[in-house]
């Protein structure tokens, strides 16, 4: 097969219709793919309890911490593919999404998967996980860590196809993971036939058994042809090293971001840890903010793909006004999305923690108060994601790192602990300290992205 054209509306259409374009499949993708882990939580809830809640949660938030990083990749990546996507040059977008994906196989097996086996337990003791949910946690992290590379290759070629126009493809292959991995769930957590019910261990198996075949499939079409992006035969298995430096020059600082919002959300969860209810309030978090909360943080996460597709491309082409109103539009799709799923959050919040399994009464209180705080932290947050959008797609990546620094690190964690040291720290001052911190997140976002220093950043490949 050939190579598809580029969808050239997007640098020359309507910017409204170009934003939605991309939006929608990408906002329906992880809202799909956020409904593969509210699975793995409802299932494991019924069938294990609420410390398997706690153990999928604490879990995912380690995991993340190191996946992030090695991700951080495929920004660089995007920025160059949006970029050269732009400037209509298919030759550099399929050299660049090539050695990304190159880079991803060194660091996820050679890195991650060795590291990540033998950190597991000490990591499980920094966020003061409970001996019960430790149990639950060690073995769903290693599978985790040790066979991720399907999950690993799926963002990598989600992320290129994006910024390379086509959102539709993403959205096919996600929904095709979540069908999988929610199969494989029903078999692996509760048992079929003579199949043994694994419990969470068998979310995880679920989850890498998905991603394993999603990917083998991915990599059989880049090589065959017919998407905007392919791989040619000829390209072999040299690194090229000019392309390396610029993945790691626009994706070392999002990746130092993610490790540090996730390190913030760690040592958040050790503060969650060292409550009273300890055990209750880590399964109300993992469910409330990581999971019910993720409608909403997903959605913006597609927002800001969208976004920087967007806003990059334009800035390629030359047309760095179509950049600024793209993310101005996205921006107002985000907070229509994030008011609707605000309100269930106030008017139904017991039925909502009910899929979970989760009747315990005092769960159930801690749960509703979550969930009032995130009503309105949610209408900060997707403003703060797609400005970063905005930011990381025109390739400028150290911003947001800065950002993040002070708004998810620097602010919540130092009011917590101020708390802690000379008062009494309560669930409600940690759910108050995230809507702060996401405020400020969404405020610094804006003001930067307005100075426009992101109009004059250079993008080249030796």
């Amino acid at each position: 097969m050939g190579r598809r054209s580029f969808d050239r509306s997007i640098v020359d259409g309507p910017i409204p219709g170009a934003v939605w374009k991309l939006a929608w499949p990408t906002m329906l993708q992880n809202v799909v793919g956020g409904l593969q882990g509210i699975v793995d939580h409802a299932m494991v809830g019924h069938y294990v309890g609420f410390t398997g809640n706690a153990a999928i949660g604490v879990s995912w938030q380690i995991f993340l911490v190191v996946v992030v990083f090695i991700a951080s990749l495929f920004t660089g990546m995007g920025v160059l593919v949006a970029r050269f996507t732009g400037a209509n040059d298919h030759d550099s977008v399929n050299r660049v999404v090539y050695q990304a994906f190159l880079t991803a196989i060194f660091l996820t097996v050679f890195v991650m998967a060795p590291v990540g086996w033998f950190l597991a337990p000490g990591l499980l003791d920094v966020v003061n996980a409970e001996a019960a949910v430790q149990a639950e946690a060690l073995p769903y992290l290693r599978i985790m860590f040790m066979f991720s590379f399907g999950t690993m290759i799926f963002f990598m070629l989600g992320g290129a196809l994006r910024s390379a126009g086509d959102a539709t493809t993403p959205l096919r292959l996600g929904i095709a993971m979540t069908v999988l991995n929610v199969v494989f769930n029903v078999v692996l957590i509760a048992g079929l036939g003579p199949i043994p019910s694994f419990g969470t261990t068998g979310a995880a198996m679920g989850t890498v058994l998905a991603g394993g075949l999603v990917s083998v499939y991915s990599l059989a079409r880049l090589f065959r042809g017919g998407w905007v992006v392919r791989f040619d035969r000829s390209l072999g298995w040299r690194p090229d090293l000019g392309v390396i430096r610029q993945l790691f020059r626009f994706g070392l600082p999002t990746g130092i971001q993610g490790v540090a919002m996730n390190v913030a959300g760690v040592l958040l969860l050790r503060f969650v840890g060292s409550l009273d209810l300890s055990a209750e309030a880590q399964a109300v978090y993992s469910v409330g903010y990581s999971q019910l909360f993720s409608f909403i943080t997903w959605t913006s996460v597609g927002l800001l793909g969208a976004t920087a597709a967007v806003a990059g491309q334009n800035l390629g082409a030359g047309r760095p006004e179509r950049s600024a109103e793209g993310v101005r539009v996205a921006s107002r799709i985000g907070l229509s999305v994030a008011v609707g799923i605000g309100l269930t959050f106030l008017f139904i919040p017991r039925a909502l923690f009910g899929l979970f399994g989760m009747e315990d009464p005092i769960v159930l209180g801690l749960g509703v108060e979550l969930l009032r705080y995130l009503s309105v932290s949610g209408l900060f947050i997707t403003v703060a994601l797609v400005y970063t959008g905005g930011l990381q797609g025109t390739g400028d990546t150290r911003s947001p790192l800065y950002i993040s620094l002070v708004s998810q690190l620097a602010l919540p964690l130092g009011l917590c602990w101020a708390i802690q040291t000379f008062a009494t720290l309560d669930p409600a001052d940690i759910w108050l300290a995230i809507v702060l911190g996401h405020f400020m997140r969404a405020l610094l976002s804006v003001i930067v992205f307005r100075r426009g220093g992101w109009r004059t950043i250079d993008v080249r490949i030796d």
